[in-house]
């Protein structure tokens, strides 16, 4: 559908919401002529996780180098772009003004529309790119350390949420039960690694369910079910096994995630559902999807690995489809850390 435009659409996106300063060309929201990451990982690992202070300053410290470099590796100039894209919310407020006041400054500069993008519609729109022939409407679950979201994609940029987090996101839990068992930040990967090692049936922690709200998530329980566990053996004196552990939380994420999405699979007759954010990168949580889906005749969609977690190709990408609505915004633009999809 959109490879026989005969014009192409350049923009120059930017992603600066959390822990991560990005830039991106995306050619017409399906073809990534760069994308620049710079992560800051190193910095806030001695934490425990992210400080916002220490993240505002790192993106000031880079956000001028990763911006030339990805305009270097698309072959691109300020002047061969067709607008400027950036996240606007949700995210850190601080992270997120530094990249929108770059965006903001290039544009007028350089007299090009400017768009403000919605970071969670970024990372469902970072399926166009590794998927050319997704088109809506379909389900997709958007997964990640602050947002935890199943929704329709009615259209590009349209949703209708069907259920979110409630409490803590599943990246979010993540977090919390790798510090609680000494792996460290960030929780995600590392929990993924020390699974591998555990089994996953030695531990029954629970999967939540919301009363009243079919497709909403909770964590919350779950993290606590985990300290609770560690509490337990350690007043018993019991050795415990962190793999285990590691391997049975990471079980009733998955668990919890993909019922939901099945159960929405069924009720709404869809056909095809997508996985979005940092943790749909997880293996478990991508095979079950998977092994749910063909069981089941669905087609399955997933980012490739480094449009998983944040970056501004996923943001150029949503772009495009704003650029085609001419949804552009004026100077006027702000961080907005509390943004709904």
């Amino acid at each position: 559908m959109f490879e026989n435009n005969i014009e192409k659409i350049k923009i120059l996106a930017i992603e600066s919401s959390c822990d991560e300063t990005s830039a991106a060309v995306v050619v017409n929201g399906r073809e990534m002529k760069s994308n620049v990451i710079s992560t800051q990982i190193p910095l806030h690992t001695l934490y425990g996780g992210v400080v916002p202070e220490i993240a505002s300053r790192a993106h000031i410290e880079r956000i001028n180098q990763v911006i030339e470099k990805a305009l270097e590796d698309a072959g691109e100039t300020f002047d061969t772009i067709d607008a400027v894209a950036v996240t606007k919310g949700p995210g850190l407020v601080g992270s997120l003004l530094i990249g929108v006041s770059a965006a903001k400054a290039i544009a007028w500069a350089k007299d090009k529309p400017l768009i403000g993008v919605n970071h969670i519609a970024g990372h469902v729109a970072a399926n166009f790119i590794s998927n050319p022939d997704l088109e809506p409407p379909f389900l997709c679950l958007i997964v990640s350390g602050g947002h935890t979201t199943l929704t329709r994609v009615l259209d590009y940029n349209e949703f209708e949420i069907l259920g979110q987090s409630v409490d803590d996101a599943a990246g979010e839990a993540f977090d919390k039960v790798a510090r609680a068992i000494g792996l460290g930040y960030p929780g995600g990967p590392k929990i993924q690694e020390k699974a591998k090692e555990g089994d996953a049936n030695a531990i029954q922690f629970p999967v939540a369910k919301v009363t009243g709200k079919k497709y909403d998530f909770s964590f919350s329980g779950l993290k606590s079910a985990v300290l609770n566990y560690l509490n337990s053996m350690k007043m018993k004196g019991v050795e415990v096994n962190n793999a285990d552990i590691a391997a049975s939380f990471q079980k009733a994420v998955v668990s919890a995630l993909v019922g939901h999405a099945m159960d929405a699979v069924e009720e709404f007759g869809e056909d095809r559902i997508a996985i979005a954010g940092g943790v749909s990168a997880n293996s478990a949580f991508r095979k079950a999807m998977e092994e749910e889906c063909a069981k089941r005749h669905i087609k399955f969609y997933r980012p490739d690995m480094i449009l998983c977690t944040d970056n501004a190709a996923m943001i150029g990408a949503a772009a495009y489809y704003q650029y085609l609505k001419q949804d552009f915004s004026d100077y006027s633009l702000n961080a907005e850390p509390g943004l709904k999809l």
